[in-house]
């Protein structure tokens, strides 16, 4: 993808593991890939196969799709720089995230412009799956990490020509729609086939509602920056609950939300309904230190990310692999539900699901190996190459 792999070869298979399959768990399963892509996928044979890798003891899983990161590896790709785009999608990918967007965060609309214009190459290359605008058509009051002084209302004019700049590549728009210019965006945005997610808001329930009905489909980053559940002004975040039309982000770092909000989250919208993200900016993959964040300057400490100036949470250090651990340890979520939603119904949502999103025949062999016990990652395959850990995989043994 962004740096040499092992090679690929004609078939590859691998026997032994827990399969983590759409029609359930299979243990002790087979799956077989050829010239890059899912051959079969399912329960083994009576017979062994000469030349398959061992995985007893693993579990495999879909490799898995993030529709919202800013970075990571210390690069972000609100730089503008394709050298930086790289490092971040790289370092995401040895965290088992084959699939992935590329976030912009607020900025100058010029400079938006030509960041699209760089992202959209790597999106032609198959390194990025699209590009998420979150800002600057957001809340003052809810804006989190985007600098207040560079927001704008969503003119619909303007939104046309930041999607036009990325010249195809545009998959998603973060915006708040009680904000002038709102709704029309929303419905603009659904008739250029471009993902309306409502985020960074400040909207009541009826007003989200109206949003959802103008097009809308995503919730960006459920209960983070925008009003609480009250029980007499239930806010944007119960009228994205409860509409079946829309699928819910949520940052499952243990920082953003309680394991108990994600449950309660799973429990109302249901497994079909929610995609985990990282939102990663780029000290994912990195340790603590200082960290630009677009225009911005984020100090992570102990993992958490937060502006220098204000203190707001900006963004997470989370990878997807550490997602899928917590959403199983401490979540409590079934493997199957966790697939759904770090793999599933993400690559759904982008229109994807024909190549990426589960263990099927025919699809890409985009696969992530976890230890079973653990959860741990052991190694992650793209497109029918090992991108890491394929030295802690050995043959299985041939009588």
């Amino acid at each position: 993808m962004t740096a040499p792999t092992a090679p690929a070869t004609d078939r590859t298979v691998l026997t032994g593991a827990r399969l983590v399959l759409p029609t359930g768990v299979v243990q002790g399963g087979l799956l077989a890939v050829e010239r890059g892509r899912i051959a079969a996928a399912g329960p083994a044979g009576p017979s062994p196969v000469p030349g398959a890798l061992d995985l007893t003891g693993r579990t495999v899983v879909p490799g898995f799709v993030d529709l919202h990161v800013h970075g990571g590896g210390g690069a972000s790709y609100a730089s503008g720089v394709a050298e930086e785009a790289l490092t971040a999608a790289r370092t995401h990918l040895e965290h088992g995230t084959t699939t992935t967007m590329a976030s912009t965060v607020t900025g100058e609309i010029d400079e938006l412009c030509r960041q699209a214009a760089v992202l959209s190459e790597l999106v032609e290359d198959g390194v990025l799956a699209g590009i998420h605008f979150e800002g600057p058509f957001i809340s003052h009051q809810r804006c989190g990490a985007h600098r207040p002084d560079l927001l704008r209302d969503p003119d619909p004019a303007v939104v046309r020509r930041l999607v036009h700049a990325a010249r195809g590549a545009a998959r998603m728009v973060t915006l708040a729609p009680e904000l002038p210019g709102g709704l029309e965006s929303v419905r603009l945005l659904a008739d250029l086939g471009v993902i309306a997610a409502v985020g960074h808001t400040d909207a009541d329930y009826a007003t989200t509602l109206k949003a959802v009905e103008a097009g809308a489909t995503v919730a960006t980053h459920l209960f983070n920056a925008m009003p609480a559940i009250h029980h007499r002004d239930p806010g944007p975040i119960v009228a994205l609950l409860e509409d079946e039309r829309v699928t819910v982000e949520l940052v499952n770092d243990g920082v953003h939300l309680h394991s108990a909000v994600l449950r309660l989250a799973f429990g109302a919208a249901g497994a079909s309904r929610v995609a985990l993200i990282t939102d990663a900016m780029g000290a994912a993959g990195m340790g603590d230190g200082l960290y630009p964040l677009g225009p911005l300057e984020v100090r992570v400490a102990g993992g958490v990310a937060r502006l220098v100036e204000g203190g707001s949470i900006a963004g997470s250090t989370l990878t997807l692999d550490t997602a899928f651990k917590r959403a199983v340890t401490v979540g409590g979520l079934s493997l199957t539900d966790a697939v759904r939603a770090l793999s599933a119904n993400p690559a759904a949502l982008l229109g994807l699901s024909a190549e990426v999103g589960s263990l099927e025949a025919g699809k890409y062999a985009d696969l992530v190996v976890l230890d079973s016990a653990s959860h741990d990652l052991v190694a992650v395959m793209r497109r029918g190459r090992w991108v890491t850990g394929a030295d802690r995989l050995t043959p299985a043994q041939v009588a």
